[in-house]
């Protein structure tokens, strides 16, 4: 068996006990995998309060996720924090203080130009000084309450959380780190891989406790390298390729990784793939990658109508709740193994049923 895959079993087994309520994680022989997809709170419980606080992850793990996801970015002093984005402007108050007026700035990254105030040019000390805040509020106006309560958080920051909160509900949440633009990142000196290598090292995250994601393949390779024995999950896009292969000037899109030889090719560094819901609808990308030995979730399940397909839409606007459930049903129908959400309560909830 993969390595990998040995790895990934055993992540599943211990982190898929009974999510809903406080309960003793118990073991799943490795041939037995578990039946139940696992739910993965994006962000925390992003559609609940301000996304990548305490609060958001929290509230995720109270209400059942079995992983937390943050996005790594760095600051000016190489520290690996956790923002959507390394452009603040939306999910923090930066634009609110004086003395960082003079930092906002038009920056290329990924191809794109960005304006704003980017996390590479602060230091951790002066990233602490700034509040989050809600990064859809014209959807989410009910978030808007918790805005300028919560720091911006550090990555140990996080795995010191769900080492608490694993201890407080009697499970083992999960890690589910992502790799934000490292190709970029290392254009600028500031690699993201040796800084998570580190991390996972020292806390000695392993099999049952971190998987490491990433849409830049060579951002996964470059971890499998490390033998850290996590897993590694391959996030895919819906248009394009991966920024590192197009920036080496490789044709290869995520339209060609979805097929059987490319899923194939991701079977050899990976053990996960995480495609947009969108991509398993009226294809066989399901039937191929467990056919390749890879385990799938899709991403990003939310409860507006505006990200529900448009039978599942209830009320009059694109902020009104759908019917999330049907939603969850249908790809749990489908036999996918995990869900990426905003909702994790809603997801543990159609879980049960």
């Amino acid at each position: 068996m993969h390595p990998r895959r040995r790895s990934l079993l055993l992540a599943a087994a211990g982190t898929t006990a009974a999510a809903a309520v406080p309960a003793t994680a118990a073991a799943v022989p490795e041939s037995h995998p578990p039946r139940r997809p696992l739910v993965i709170g994006h962000r925390g419980a992003a559609g609940w309060r301000p996304e990548h606080t305490a609060a958001s992850y929290t509230y995720a793990v109270q209400t059942g996720a079995d992983w937390i996801e943050p996005d790594l970015v760095p600051t000016k002093d190489h520290v690996l924090v956790v923002r959507h984005e390394n452009e603040i402007s939306q999910t923090t108050d930066v634009a609110t203080h004086p003395e960082f007026a003079g930092r906002r700035t038009t920056k290329t990254v990924d191809g794109r130009a960005v304006t704003g105030w980017f996390t590479e040019d602060f230091t951790l000390a002066e990233l602490k000084t700034l509040r989050a805040v809600e990064r859809l509020p014209l959807v989410r106006n009910r978030n808007t309450v918790f805005d300028g309560r919560e720091e911006v958080l550090t990555f140990q920051e996080v795995v010191d959380l769900a080492r608490g909160l694993s201890k407080a509900y009697g499970r083992t949440i999960a890690v589910f780190p992502e790799t934000k633009h490292p190709t970029y990142f290392r254009s600028l000196g500031l690699p993201l891989e040796p800084q998570l290598a580190r991390l996972i090292r020292r806390n000695r995250l392993g099999r049952r406790s971190c998987v490491v994601q990433s849409f830049e393949p060579t951002s996964l390779k470059r971890i499998a390298a490390e033998r850290l024995g996590v897993a590694l999950w391959q996030a895919l896009g819906t248009t394009g390729g991966p920024y590192d292969l197009v920036s080496a000037g490789d044709p290869t899109t995520y339209k060609d990784m979805m097929t059987p030889a490319g899923l194939a090719r991701i079977a050899q560094y990976a053990d996960w793939i995480g495609p947009d819901k969108s991509s398993l609808v009226g294809t066989s990308v399901l039937a191929d990658a467990h056919a390749a030995g890879l385990r799938v979730g899709p991403y990003t399940f939310r409860a507006e109508n505006q990200f529900l397909p448009a039978d599942l839409r209830r009320g009059t606007g694109p902020n009104d709740f759908g019917d999330a459930f049907a939603e969850y049903a249908l790809y749990y129908g489908m036999g996918v193994d995990a869900v990426v959400t905003d909702f994790p309560d809603l997801a543990v909830m159609a879980r049960r049923g």
